[in-house]
């Protein structure tokens, strides 16, 4: 049994000096009610907290961390950039073999941007989106997160899709209007809305597959309709793949989906674990960007040497590897066998995996948008993961996030999770 003595008295610490106590709200495990777990190193599949405790890592930083944590040849490129220089805020070389490698796995874009977040990204895309069309309104769908970007921090009440109301404090109610919410994976839903607003409708912005809202891929045909209707509408489609992109397969989402957005955001893996995003999509768009045309976007650090050096190797370990269809088999047999063992003890739960993706919910039948995931019992949730994580493994604290797999899960740590997860329902949850 884990103690975590250190990272209690430096939460106790945190919250002095930082909101909450932590840099990103997530962390500070409000959700399961627990006290945040401060890290100190990782390797591999694991990550070692204050106290010298390691955990077996379902989170990998959130997704980057594809060929586990401090991979040597990442650490090397690293390395040899830094004693080049940390950031020049000037063009390098390696900006451009890092676009190209990108450009490689994700035929729908011709042309990208690099910029320092998911958040960036997103907030560069629709207003390239707007800028392009001439038009004012986004559809977004409930339960996708693309950053906090003020214009997308809406909800839809109640699941009914209305002009947008502000999900958060500080977003003006005017900003709000200008973006509608739909049920996720709902097509009436999408169709209502659409045909209200499609004559002002500048993009549509979706993740194909959703990650905070636990793990829930798009039906295809959902996509496909809205693929059609943008494309006839002369809308943009946007793919936010900040969290999918080359995570789920190498050419993300739009690769399994077999279906091109006009834009695409990136982030995480294409930075190797260091802060990066990205977007880009057809070269006549992304030509509306200054200095090229007038929808002005910069960044200081964009395109920092350090993230692109990261990034660069990375990419290239993963066009060399291709490691997904392992990746996928390690998360079924994790989740297939956690399934079995709460079976046996009379909790449902539901699973799904794509490429090292994966989700687990305490409900019998599998969520397919946000309703669903609220729906599921927060009470297993909140119990299971504060008893792995006294116990060494460290899922994400929030039923509202998708989970990782890593190269370096083998099956002894498959295995062990197993054993654990058995271990602690003994005890109940």
């Amino acid at each position: 049994m884990n103690k975590i003595d250190n990272s209690i008295k430096f939460f106790s610490e945190a919250k002095k000096h930082l909101p909450g106590g932590v840099n990103s709200p997530v962390r500070a495990f409000k959700n399961i009610e627990g006290n945040p777990i401060f890290f100190k190193k990782a390797k591999g599949a694991y990550v070692f907290d204050a106290d010298d405790n390691a955990y077996i890592d379902y989170i990998g930083s959130w997704g980057p961390m594809i060929m586990g944590h401090s991979h040597p040849t990442i650490i090397k490129a690293i390395s040899k950039q830094l004693e080049l220089g940390t950031s020049y805020g000037a063009p390098t070389k390696i900006e451009s073999e890092t676009a190209e490698l990108i450009k490689q796995c994700f035929p729908s874009i011709e042309k990208i941007r690099m910029v320092n977040s998911g958040t960036e990204a997103t907030m560069s895309a629709i207003r390239l989106a707007r800028g392009f069309t001439k038009r004012n309104k986004i559809i977004k769908f409930d339960g996708c997160y693309h950053g906090h970007v003020d214009s997308l921090l809406i909800k839809a009440g109640s699941g009914i899709s209305t002009f947008g109301l502000p999900d958060s404090p500080g977003v003006p109610p005017q900003l709000a209007k200008q973006t509608l919410s739909c049920e996720f994976n709902n097509q009436e839903d999408f169709l209502r809305v659409f045909e209200k607003v499609k004559d002002d409708l500048a993009a549509v912005i979706i993740e194909p597959i959703a990650g905070n809202m636990g793990f829930i891929p798009s039906e295809k045909s959902f996509l496909k309709l809205i693929r059609n209707k943008t494309k006839e509408n002369k809308s943009l489609l946007i793919f936010d793949e900040v969290m999918t992109g080359l995570r789920v397969s190498l050419g993300g989402a739009q690769e399994i989906y077999k279906i091109q957005p006009d834009l695409t955001t990136l982030g995480k893996v294409i930075g190797g674990g260091l802060p990066v995003g990205a977007f880009g999509g057809r070269a006549e768009i992304m030509n509306h960007l200054a200095p090229d045309g007038p929808v002005y976007q910069a960044g200081t650090l964009s395109g920092n040497p350090l993230a692109m050096a990261a990034g660069s190797a990375l990419i290239k370990l993963l066009i060399s590897k291709n490691p997904y269809d392992a990746l996928e088999n390690k998360a079924k047999k994790l989740l297939k066998e956690m399934k079995t063992i709460f079976y046996a003890n009379n909790i449902s739960i539901s699973t799904n995996q794509i490429g090292g993706m994966f989700g687990f919910f305490f409900s019998k039948e599998l969520p397919q948008n946000l309703k669903d995931v609220v729906k599921s019992n927060d009470m297993y949730f909140k119990n299971f993961l504060n008893a792995c994580i006294r116990n060494g493994i460290y899922f994400a604290p929030s039923k509202f996030e998708a989970g990782f797999i890593s190269t370096k899960h083998t099956n002894k740590e498959i295995k062990n999770t197993i054993d654990i997860v058995k271990k602690i329902l003994r005890k109940g949850i």
